[in-house]
């Protein structure tokens, strides 16, 4: 489900779309152009939505514990 088995990747990936949601929160009235761009851009670094962002993160955690399977 997750582009990256990393955490730090996902945690990134995190942080960046925060960032752009604040900035589209904050800056979005006094440029209502931007406000779109921003907003899709934070979907976008989610990976859709908030929960799937979470999942995503929840299943990396869980690869980076598991050992590999041997087939």
């Amino acid at each position: 489900m997750s582009c990256s088995r990393s955490i730090v990747v996902h945690l990134t990936r995190g942080l960046g779309a925060v960032v752009l949601l604040v900035l589209a929160f904050s800056h979005g009235s006094e440029h209502p152009v931007l406000l779109p761009l921003l907003l899709i851009g934070a979907v976008a670094l989610l990976g859709g939505c908030p929960m799937c962002w979470l999942m995503g993160l929840v299943e990396a955690a869980k690869a980076r514990r598991d050992p590999p399977h041997a087939q």
